[in-house]
């Protein structure tokens, strides 16, 4: 054997003995790494599997039956005035937003044509009058005539004067006597004449009925007026704007439940945010049919309290509402939600939780997942729990809520009360409050 073969071999025997400690080191390590990966995958996989389900715990709270309609600010009473003359519109005294009192003067007609025509008749007034003091006269005269004549016939022995001339002075009386009647009819009608001139020279300035404020002014200055057989309409004054009403229209279908004296809340858009209070204070007893029908086949109260929208049928609801800082207006557009029904202290679950099925929920997060691997296929959150076939009829039929029990979905038949459609009270039952409720399957995080 060579020299230079013996120190290769000796340098390869230096070299494995220096390379078995790291062998059997490295081996050790890798499974180590590996169980690690196992129990980390399996690990995280089991705490996906306690936190599979969203719950949400029930709970005593409040609920209120909430009833939403629209309508518009009204004010409590509104006044309409008009003219009952035709003319020429000579003076306006008032504009739109103007504080009035009783008999503030708003508007006045020209009122030269009046004015001539009440004269005239004044002085036909003075002219019957003179006719009637004629009458007067007339009628002493023809009284005094035949008392004397009355007088001689009784002296004479009825010899004179004739019988004859004794009735022509009868007949003289009456006629004087019918003509003073006239006379006084004559003034009776020329003084009603003249009082009703004056009432249209009164009619001719415009005045408040009431105390309150111009909402609208419709009449200018020069402007004719053609008053026929409605009064057309010149201004509009609302009497009290610290008291307004809303009016809204309720559905058929919500009509049995809301009654005088619910409490109500709304808003307007000139004031996002805010909310104002109301009171309901009547419903509407009528209906307008639908479109198509006459007035007259159509049954209900009159005073607007009917609406037909869209074909379906609504009533019209008035609520009070305060209004002391004069923030509304009328005519705004309000939504108003108005508390039928209130409760406090009851047990409640969210909606959520009475529409969970375990398996219909399951297959549809199933379909939104990935594919798993085979660690998580293997790992409790793999195996998707399946739940029974939900009981036939509907889940107001057939009320139920799930609850995790030993981390399987167990399902608590309850009774239903009220809901306002984000939660709904539960009368009876296996639940407590703060018992957690299913609301959902956990979607499982991508890898």
């Amino acid at each position: 054997m060579s020299p230079s073969t013996s120190d290769q071999d000796l340098a390869a025997v230096v070299r494995q003995d220096r390379s078995a400690p790291i062998t059997r080191w490295i081996v050790p390590v890798v499974v180590l790494l590996v169980a690690a990966g196992v129990w980390f995958f399996l690990s995280r996989a089991g705490n996906d599997a306690q936190s599979g389900f969203l719950t949400e715990e029930a709970s005593n709270g409040e609920i209120s039956l909430i009833v939403t309609a629209s309508g518009n600010l009204v004010p409590t009473n509104e006044v309409i005035i008009g003219s009952e003359l035709s003319g020429l519109i000579q003076e306006v005294n008032v504009d739109t937003n103007d504080i009035v009192t009783v008999g503030h003067q708003l508007a006045r007609l020209d009122t030269s044509k009046l004015e001539a025509q009440t004269g005239r008749s004044r002085a036909a007034l003075l002219a019957a009058k003179a006719r009637v003091s004629q009458a007067k006269a007339t009628l002493l005269e023809a009284r005094a005539a035949l008392a004397r004549q009355q007088e001689l016939h009784e002296i004479s022995g009825g010899r004179t004067p004739s019988q004859a001339t004794l009735d022509n002075s009868l007949a003289t009386v009456a006629r004087a006597e019918a003509d003073l009647e006239s006379a006084e009819a004559s003034v009776a009608g020329a003084e009603a004449e003249v009082r009703a001139f004056e009432r249209d020279l009164e009619k001719a300035v415009i005045r408040s009925p009431v105390n309150g404020v111009v909402l609208a002014r419709s009449v200018e200055v020069g402007q004719t007026v053609a008053a026929s057989f409605t009064a057309p309409t010149l201004f509009t004054i609302a009497e009290d704007l610290r008291k307004m009403d809303l009016q809204v229209n309720i559905t058929e279908a919500d009509v049995g439940r809301v009654a005088a004296g619910q409490q109500a809340t709304f808003g307007v858009d000139a004031w996002p945010g805010r909310s104002y209070r109301a009171s309901v204070n009547k419903v509407g007893l009528g209906s307008l049919k639908p479109a198509g029908q006459s007035n007259n086949q159509s049954s209900g109260s009159s005073g607007g309290s009917q609406a037909v929208q869209g074909g379906v049928v609504n009533y019209r609801a008035e609520l009070e509402v305060d209004n002391e800082d004069l923030s509304l207006r009328p005519g705004m557009t309000a939504t108003v939600d108005i508390a039928i029904e209130r409760r406090e202290g009851i047990l409640l679950v969210p909606n959520s939780a009475l529409r969970f099925n375990p398996q219909s929920d399951d297959a549809a997060s199933q379909s939104r997942q990935p594919e798993r691997t085979l660690v998580q296929s293997l790992s409790p959150a793999g195996r998707r729990w399946r739940g029974s076939t939900p009981k036939a009829g509907s889940p107001l039929e057939n009320p139920r809520v799930w609850v995790l029990a030993d981390g399987e979905p167990r399902e608590v038949p309850v009774t239903l009360g009220i809901s306002d459609g984000r939660n709904t009270e539960i009368t009876g039952g296996d639940l407590t409050a703060g018992t957690p409720v299913i609301i959902s399957i956990r979607p499982a995080a991508r890898p």
